[in-house]
């Protein structure tokens, strides 16, 4: 067969062959040895009678050419460009660093001026994107212990302690910030990027004067508020930090966090030395609510003061 052939697949991911770049057989049956793939006009008004036969090893048995019409290079080009592109992505083991449109650019350079333009397969790439992440979790005990998706750059598994609570990270690069920029230290949890199915992220940082920036120096899942939770986040720091400071015990002075006091008490078991700061906005903000809750509280009163007042005028007339 001096036809050039390509092996492609179709939306639904069955297989498909492409020949000179302008048709396209989809498969019809399978036997043991051979698959048999039937020209995609067969069942249009064309009543195109064309196959290919194929073995085991994707070689041409046989190819009956008795096309009907004439070949439509635009939709086999659709076709090829979305099959190179689902590879491409396949190669890849972060889905997240993946650029479509650079390897559009690459593929489209090879196929010519009938490549299609990547709007109009732009929704079936980023179909292709999702099915390379990991499943979806719902819930914690779903937290993989090992996977690719803990491994940074360097090749470091940066997910260093999980249990039925929680699960921690930190990379190297992040102990040895802590190490060398310790005086003080942040500490607190979010609820705006946490799983829904996860009570917050918890999150300590330090400042870095030189550059005028915070670091992250450990994030965390938390499951729940205890303080022994807590408490594991501030040990994982202790800990990798005396290791790669030659076992030399490295302790905060200042803990700046909100009033949480679970995050205080946790920090001063692992830290005993530690001086406590908490926040500003957060002690302003608890005066609002106290200030909001007396006034609510005192509009009751009155308004049950008021009610009986109405009722005692009523039963007096």
């Amino acid at each position: 067969m001096d036809d050039q052939l390509e092996i492609s697949e179709t939306n639904k991911e069955k297989n498909q062959i492409i020949v000179n770049k302008k048709y396209k057989f989809n498969l019809w049956y399978i036997t043991n040895s051979t698959k048999v793939f039937k020209c995609t006009e067969y069942k249009t008004v064309k009543k195109c009678k064309s196959y290919i036969i194929l073995n085991d090893n994707n070689k041409v048995i046989k190819y009956e050419n008795k096309h009907t019409h004439p070949g439509k290079e635009y939709d086999a080009s659709v076709s090829i460009v979305k099959h190179e592109m689902k590879n491409e992505i396949g190669k890849t083991s972060i889905p997240f660093d993946i650029n479509p449109k650079h390897i559009y650019n690459e593929i489209s350079e090879e196929i010519g001026l009938i490549c299609p333009e990547y709007n109009s397969i732009k929704s079936q790439i980023s179909r292709y994107i999702k099915k390379q992440l990991p499943p979806d979790i719902s819930k914690f005990n779903e937290i993989p212990d090992e996977s690719e998706y803990y491994i940074n750059e360097r090749d470091e598994n940066f997910m260093i302690f999980k249990n039925s609570n929680i699960i921690i990270f930190q990379s190297p690069f992040k102990t040895e910030s802590f190490i060398k920029y310790n005086e003080n230290m942040f500490a607190d949890g979010t609820f705006y990027i946490a799983p829904i199915f996860d009570y917050q992220v918890f999150i300590t940082r330090i400042y870095a004067p030189e550059i005028k920036s915070f670091y992250t120096t450990l994030l965390s899942i938390l499951n729940n508020k205890e303080q022994a939770t807590y408490e594991l986040p501030f040990e994982e720091l202790k800990k990798n930090a005396s290791k790669y400071n030659n076992n030399i015990i490295v302790t905060p002075k200042i803990l700046h966090c909100d009033f949480e006091k679970g995050i205080s008490n946790a920090a001063i078991k692992i830290f005993p030395n530690i001086t406590i700061k908490y926040c500003v906005w957060h002690y302003k903000r608890s005066l609002e609510v106290q200030k909001i809750n007396y006034v609510i509280m005192k509009l009751k009163v009155i308004i049950k003061f008021i009610c009986f007042i109405k009722l005692l005028q009523i039963f007096l007339l």
